[in-house]
């Protein structure tokens, strides 16, 4: 399968021309309560597809990458989100809701609808909150670069969760935050079939990129990552992807 082959958006999932009016707007409230920096900006590609792929830290990470971008993203959302009262936001603005603990191919095939479509898709591979140092990663943003051949950007999150801050802990009012976006990387399009071992070694070659790539925002930056959860307050996660045992808390 290539990007032609696939169908054109649901819709499920509006045009990007719905988030791009409700952008600017949400971009000037959050700097009302929030000073925000974005750096590197010029390596999200100006058009065609590409993948974001965000460490995750706070509450607040998924409406800042799509809020701040460059382009709109139609990000990867938990489920369970959809059914707050973030939900007609979420749907409205065309994010892309996902059963974390089992196959969703639902999910993968409305990111790849967005791809075919020339647009912009958000996964943060560590899955849930933590201390955003890309410990997990799972394989989705590769499987999607895998079909696609779209370049994936990293993303890195600075000061979205205070220092040994809880789950849901925000930013104290006029705090610093950062958003990083890294240099791309890009694979060649794999077409069918793909099989799991190079899967996972194009995940292991994208997980290299990307802690490289986080590395270089806390240098470029100067700042550091919120440390671990607190004690039980770690997120359920699935037992899948990557895991670095000698850097896990």
């Amino acid at each position: 399968m290539t990007l032609a082959d696939l169908p054109a958006s649901s819709p499920q999932h509006p045009p990007r021309a719905a988030l791009r009016g409700i952008r600017p707007v949400a971009r000037a409230l959050v700097r009302l309560r929030w000073r925000v920096e974005v750096d590197g900006a010029h390596h999200v590609p100006a058009q065609g597809p590409a993948i974001l792929a965000s460490n995750h830290v706070g509450l607040i990470d998924g409406p800042l990458l799509t809020v701040f971008t460059p382009r709109p993203v139609h990000a990867l959302t938990k489920q369970e989100m959809f059914s707050g009262r973030l939900g007609p936001v979420l749907r409205a603005t065309g994010q892309i809701s996902l059963d974390r603990f089992h196959a969703d191919p639902g999910a993968i095939k409305a990111c790849l609808r967005v791809l075919r479509d020339g647009g912009v898709a958000g996964v943060f591979p560590e899955g849930t909150r933590g201390d955003g140092e890309l410990h997990r990663f799972h394989h989705g943003a590769a499987y999607l670069a895998l079909v696609t051949g779209a370049p994936v950007v990293p993303v890195t999150m600075l000061g979205t969760r205070p220092p040994g801050g809880g789950t849901n802990a925000m930013p104290d009012r006029r705090e610093g935050i950062h958003i990083v976006f890294g240099r791309p990387w890009t694979c060649a399009a794999q077409p069918w079939p793909r099989t799991r071992e190079h899967v996972l070694a194009t995940s292991a070659l994208l997980w290299d990129h990307l802690r490289a790539e986080l590395e270089l925002a806390l240098a470029r930056t100067r700042r550091s990552l919120p440390g671990p959860l607190p004690a039980g307050q770690s997120g359920d996660d699935p037992d899948t992807g990557f895991l670095d045992q000698t850097r896990e808390q």
